[in-house]
């Protein structure tokens, strides 16, 4: 399973926080750039763009054609919503 995470976001607990950082020293977590992103969807690279913010924070914020919104809050209880076996790109 490869997973692509964009950033990290504030008010994560404890436990998550954890397993990023083990995630990212095992370098399964790879932080991109705003030029990386933009490369991966101009070469039509298939990934899942994930949005955990809140509904009120996409509508405030904008995001990306094609994300699917899982807010942070409900992760926990979401989880199996995301695919496996695909690229995840989080913001």
């Amino acid at each position: 399973m490869r997973r692509l995470f964009l950033q990290a976001f504030a008010g994560v607990t404890l436990g998550s926080v954890l397993r990023a950082a083990q995630q990212q020293q095992s370098g399964q977590v790879k932080k991109i750039s705003a030029e990386e992103l933009k490369k991966m969807i101009d070469e039509k690279k298939q990934f899942f763009f994930l949005d955990v913010r809140e509904p009120k924070e996409i509508e405030e914020l904008g995001t990306m054609k094609g994300y699917v919104n899982i807010p942070l809050s409900q992760l926990e209880t979401r989880y199996k919503e995301i695919p496996k076996d695909a690229l995840v790109l989080t913001a």
